[in-house]
């Protein structure tokens, strides 16, 4: 018997000794990027205004602290109010062993962030009658299969298709390249609906590549070179393009990854290359967070889409039940407090694509917009983002302007 209970131990200790060894290993061998919250170094273009010096400085120590904290290898914010960008700064490195520091202009990849940008490319083509929400999606591109059940654009923006998301695993990132977003319809276009449109919210990438594709047969361009011409080049988005995996781009961040259970805190490393061409306007951008904010505030204001428009893509889509799914036609919609009030949140995030974390936040009754990337997966954008618009929101109050 006491051989056998013997026996017993010895197999428990032998998975508690490789765990130990494990964590030991793991303990040993993470690097924490800023041993304290100063030493995450800093990039600004132009001082901030000193109507916005507090507000900027409690910005700063919140994100350094988190930097620290969830060791980050770098991070950018940008915040714009009324018309008027009023703080941009990076902190950390856009590249850790040549000591790259993060700039304003550095690019990151904003991952699903990308769905508003598009989204606005839909309102203009909407503005001009070249789609139709409630079109099914074959009136602009044919050549994708029809369904068991009709497909309609609005569906599809809406996340209320039927289509499947993207995993994240290995074998569901992008391999092959894409030079206009149709290409990539093969890769699902026999995928069956998980259930008829219009019936149930589920999040789908995949969705938006189809989206894509009409956008660009509506416009009769490829998608970047449309969105380049209507919408960044007249808001001076200047850092804002599609990623390649083949060509050199001027200030693109390195990106990083989580090497265990997407916690930064375990140690990071490289991502590995990858090409998202093939996710078009569902996911293939880059940007800065000043040009994120330079599209929240023409959004906000009335200057790229006409409010009605505006409205109409930022309405939260309603499920049969009456219950709204929180998602408009490209935009997350919340409420949340804001300086001691309930505000309106017009909005989009990605944490999961390989080497980017973006928080994107726009306060349209309030005039706020912020920016907030990274360049590692798994960041935790959001809370920094809507602490950053509160410290904007109370700087506010003195002037009386809400």
């Amino acid at each position: 018997m006491k051989a056998v209970t013997r026996a017993i131990l010895a197999v428990i200790a032998v998975p508690i000794a490789a765990a130990a060894a494990f964590f030991t290993y793991v303990a040993v061998t993470t690097t924490t990027l800023y041993p304290n919250p100063e030493d995450v170094k800093s990039v600004m273009d132009s001082a901030p205004l000193p109507r916005w010096a507090n507000a900027v400085e409690q910005g700063r120590q919140l994100v350094r602290a988190e930097v620290r904290r969830q060791n980050l290898p770098g991070l950018s914010v940008a915040v714009g109010v009324g018309g008027d960008i009023v703080w941009a700064e990076g902190f950390g490195w856009a590249d850790i062993p040549n000591r790259v520091p993060v700039a304003p202009g550095t690019r990151f990849r904003i991952g699903h962030t990308s769905k508003a940008l598009t989204s606005a490319a839909v309102g203009l083509l909407l503005e001009k009658g070249r789609l139709r929400l409630d079109d099914e999606i074959q009136t602009y591109v044919p050549a994708f299969p029809r369904k068991r059940w009709p497909v309609t654009l609005r569906q599809l923006m809406g996340h209320m298709a039927g289509f499947k998301h993207y995993s994240g695993e290995e074998a569901d990132v992008p391999s092959a390249h894409c030079e206009r977003a149709s290409d990539a319809l093969p890769s699902f276009a026999n995928d069956p609906l998980l259930f008829e449109p219009g019936t149930q919210y589920r999040y789908s990438t995949y969705g938006w590549i189809l989206v894509s594709a009409a956008v660009e047969a509506a416009a009769d361009a490829p998608l970047l070179a449309f969105m380049r011409r209507q919408i960044f080049t007249p808001l001076g988005m200047a850092d804002t393009t599609f990623d390649s995996a083949t060509e050199p781009i001027p200030n693109r961040a390195t990106f990083y990854f989580p090497r265990l259970s997407g916690e930064n805190n375990l140690g990071i490393e490289v991502a590995r290359p990858v090409d998202y061409s093939c996710f078009a306007g569902a996911g293939a951008f880059l940007s800065t967070p000043s040009d994120l904010v330079r599209f929240g505030l023409a959004m906000n204001n009335g200057t790229l889409l006409q409010p009605d428009t505006v409205r109409l893509l930022q309405t939260p889509q309603a499920l049969p039940s009456g219950e709204d799914t929180e998602y408009g036609l490209g935009w997350m919609l919340d409420t949340v407090p804001l300086a001691g009030r309930p505000t309106r949140l017009a909005n989009h995030a990605s944490r999961n694509l390989l080497g980017a974390s973006t928080s994107f936040m726009t306060f349209p009754e309030r005039g706020i917009v912020v920016a907030v990337t990274s360049n590692t997966s798994y960041a935790e954008t959001r809370s920094i983002a809507l602490d950053i618009a509160g410290a904007f929101a109370e700087a506010r109050r003195p002037s009386g302007r809400h």
